[in-house]
């Protein structure tokens, strides 16, 4: 089934429940990454994803006075990079995050200021979008490729939700979604150990129309 008629279904589904408080946005601002030491005998080399810029959207059903689950979809973009020295290697990179999450807000669903953590889970895409080439810097390490790769994501959150309008708010908010390393895309070579879990810290900020 296509996207949009999944959302016709969708909408329709919940139209009955509109009695409550739902908002649906978007944001934009940028993301990072926490790095990987890939290791090889006795020398290191620092496996990341390139800060980027983040776009985000999302739909919120405030079930009652605090609480709240929203499912949000988010896209970076942030170069595959292998450092060691002076000597780097770097190749395009995106990723697709959709998870849900649930909202705790300190104040009530119709208080100016709303402040509130967040917490849930999803899947993340990681996908290589470069140009393989046939020599790459620190291949001993690993191979940077275009490839795609899912993971579950972990989701933790905050943010404030301000009153701009009767039905406009503006939000701020920062998540971090904790993966696994993505060894598929950042491949690591025959004897490099390379694994757990890495972070990605995604501040934004955007508007949202609430009813």
């Amino acid at each position: 089934m296509k996207l949009a008629h999944m959302l016709v279904v969708c909408l329709a589904v919940s139209a009955p429940a509109f009695a409550q408080k739902w908002e649906i946005g978007g944001s934009g601002g940028g993301g990072f990454h926490t790095s990987k030491d890939l290791t090889l005998s006795s020398e290191t080399a620092k496996a990341k994803i390139a800060p980027g810029m983040a776009a985000s959207a999302w739909l919120t059903n405030n079930t009652n006075a605090r609480w709240g689950g929203e499912i949000r979809y988010t896209y970076q973009n942030g170069d595959l990079q292998l450092k060691q020295g002076s000597t780097s290697a770097n190749f395009s990179g995106e990723s697709h995050s959709m998870n849900y999450d649930f909202q705790w807000h300190a104040t009530d669903v119709d208080s100016a200021s709303r402040p509130y953590i967040a917490f849930g889970g999803g899947v993340k895409v990681y996908r290589g979008t470069g140009a393989e080439t046939i020599s790459q810097p620190l291949s001993r390490f690993a191979l940077l490729t275009q490839t795609q790769q899912v993971q579950g994501m972990i989701s933790v959150g905050a943010g404030i939700k301000t009153k701009i309008g009767k039905n406009w708010q503006m939000r701020l908010d920062v998540h971090d979604y904790i993966t696994r390393f993505p060894s598929d895309v950042i491949q690591p070579n025959f004897g490099v150990s390379a694994g757990g879990f890495i972070h990605n810290i995604v501040p934004t900020v955007g508007f949202s129309w609430t009813r």
